[in-house]
């Protein structure tokens, strides 16, 4: 493995051959992205459980960062909804510090997970846990946002997700009809906007229409109980002032495992984000590189009282869409957003609290694959069962326990197909070779001498099939004088393959049978070697093809029939 770092940002390589006409092309494009971030950044932090400011300080810096020294030319970093759930349950247990601490762990490990070259990790995290907790999440966020789109009052919310609609159901007599209506009519919006234009994003029409409407029927025609950003929170428009983390022993402990899944999810997303732009673009990210970018941004991000940063999937297709092509977009769209709070902060006080509950509904309905997860219902019953597993955990419980019984399910079910695709086949006085395609032959078929047996093993030899090897063994009939096994199709073997191995050629040798291994390839033979078996049974047994072996075994089989008994 090579040990040279992987880190090549994009930003540089592009400013090698950076024009006039480039930095027109990114300058458009970071100013629209910047703007459709705006009303994300808020919506997504509100939700969170932090203020509208944090959210916005997360596009801001982790926007940047992303963007700086990332591995894609247009990936754009900030606050997802896929984060909403995992930091407002942290915030919930261990507070703001504890959401702060366990971000900048979750940076270190993505770090860690581009400097060892793990960027392919996306690959490995099977595709019903995605679209499982994908689609769990998005039921949650709609979930958070019912409070605000019916202007119910409560005094508080539950925190899980069956109490939430338990208390819901028990105040929807409390629903305020002006929330209601403009929540409906942002939803319209967001909807309708698009057809109408592309280049305009329906969050931010919604945003200003309903803005002035709500602020015009408050304070010029007395209507109450219209909530907006301004009643809940307090927006401070100077520069954040960095704050220093307290971490031990004891904070790593309880928030290592919330750390973990705010690192798998964000590497998830964030490459698969950079993967769908390589699909419009036509060019290829470094995910090593944009690992390494992730993890930065999450390590600074907390300092200034950030949240979880990470690849944006609708904020990288607006990039795209509206010209972006290098990095130089992602920093502009920070640098409007960064001007935006300094300058504007004031106006979004003003913003109906419904108005954002509707764009998050809108996230929260894009984000849930409801068409993927109804033609996976074809799939296999495995697949499904991972998917509706994920999903419900994902919304009963927690991300973190979904993504673990997840994989869980995922690996089970992935060592029961390739156990029941793995085969172990006995053949006695004669040895059809027309199926062979991968030793050459002279005749058809090999001749076993009486007293010869060949067991064939068709697949890998590791501890899922090694019992299974060991039970046929146990059940066979007439004691042979020798046995072959037949290895040609056994890509590798893993410990316990070898120590059934081991434990199968002292029995046999227990019993005067003698063992041949045949069609050893150089891999599996290395394994034997290290581990002993070689030793154990002696390099003349080894054979690397059936003709050897069969020519080997028929001799010893004649030989100990002419014995004297």
């Amino acid at each position: 493995m090579d040990s040279k770092l992987d880190f090549h940002p994009r930003l540089f390589s592009a400013l090698k051959n950076y024009s006039k006409e480039k930095f027109m092309a990114d300058l458009m494009a970071g100013i629209i992205v910047g703007i459709v971030a705006l009303p994300l950044a808020i919506a997504f932090g509100i939700a969170s459980g932090v203020s509208p400011q944090q959210g916005l300080i997360t596009a801001i810096i982790g926007g940047f960062i992303v963007s700086f020294l990332g591995g894609s030319s247009v990936q754009i970093g900030g606050p997802t909804g896929a984060f909403i759930v995992i930091v407002y349950g942290i915030i919930q247990s261990f507070g703001i510090e504890g959401l702060a601490i366990a971000t900048a762990m979750a940076g270190i490990i993505l770090l860690l997970m581009g400097i060892f070259k793990l960027g392919t990790i996306i690959r490995f995290i099977p595709y019903p846990i995605v679209i499982g907790f994908t689609s769990g999440i998005a039921l949650t966020i709609f979930t958070t946002q019912i409070k605000d789109l019916f202007g119910l009052t409560m005094e508080s919310v539950p925190a899980d997700f069956i109490s939430k609609w338990i208390a819901y159901f028990q105040s929807f007599g409390t629903t305020n009809f002006w929330s209601l209506g403009i929540g409906l009519i942002s939803i319209l919006l967001i909807i309708i906007t698009p057809k109408l234009s592309k280049k305009i994003p329906g969050s931010l029409v919604a945003i200003i229409i309903m803005t002035i409407i709500a602020y015009v029927l408050k304070h010029h025609f007395g209507i109450t109980g219209i909530e907006t950003i301004g009643d809940r929170f307090t927006i401070d428009s100077s520069l954040p002032q960095p704050a220093g983390l307290q971490i031990n022993m004891e904070t790593i402990n309880q928030l290592l495992p919330a750390a973990f899944t705010i690192a798998m999810l964000g590497a998830i997303e964030s490459l698969l984000s950079a993967t769908v732009a390589d699909g419009v673009t036509g060019d290829r990210h470094n995910s090593n590189t944009e690992l390494i970018a992730q993890g930065a941004a999450n390590i600074v991000s907390p300092i200034f009282g950030g949240i979880p940063v990470t690849g944006a999937i609708a904020r990288t297709m607006t990039n795209i869409n509206n010209g972006g092509i290098t990095p130089i977009a992602g920093i502009i769209h920070a640098i409007v957003l960064l001007l935006i709070l300094l300058f504007l902060a004031p106006l979004t006080t003003h913003i109906p609290m419904a108005c954002l509950a509707g764009v998050l509904i809108i996230v929260s309905y894009n984000m849930s694959e409801w068409r993927t997860v109804k033609s996976m219902m074809k799939n296999q019953k495995a697949d499904i069962a991972v998917l509706w597993v994920t999903l419900i955990l994902t919304v009963i419980f927690n991300l973190t326990i979904a993504i673990e019984i997840g994989l869980l399910l995922a690996v089970l079910s992935f060592l029961r197909r390739v156990t029941e695709n793995t085969h172990i086949s006995v053949l006695r006085n004669e040895l059809d070779q027309s199926a062979n395609k991968t030793e050459t032959l002279s005749e058809e078929q090999l001749s076993l001498e009486k007293g010869v047996e060949v067991y064939e093993i068709d697949g890998p030899f590791f501890f899922g099939i090694a019992n299974k090897f060991d039970e046929q063994m146990r059940i066979l009939g007439d004691k042979p004088l020798v046995r072959i096994i037949r290895m040609r199709k056994v890509p590798f073997i893993d410990s316990t393959g070898i120590h059934n191995l081991e434990i199968f050629i002292n029995s046999s040798r227990k019993e005067n049978i003698h063992v041949i291994l045949s069609g050893v390839n150089p891999t599996v033979h290395a394994s034997l070697e290290r581990m002993g078996v070689e030793a154990l049974l002696g390099d003349e047994y080894i054979f690397d093809n059936i003709h050897k072996a069969v020519a080997k075994a028929n001799i010893m089989a004649s030989e100990l029939k002419a014995q004297p008994k």
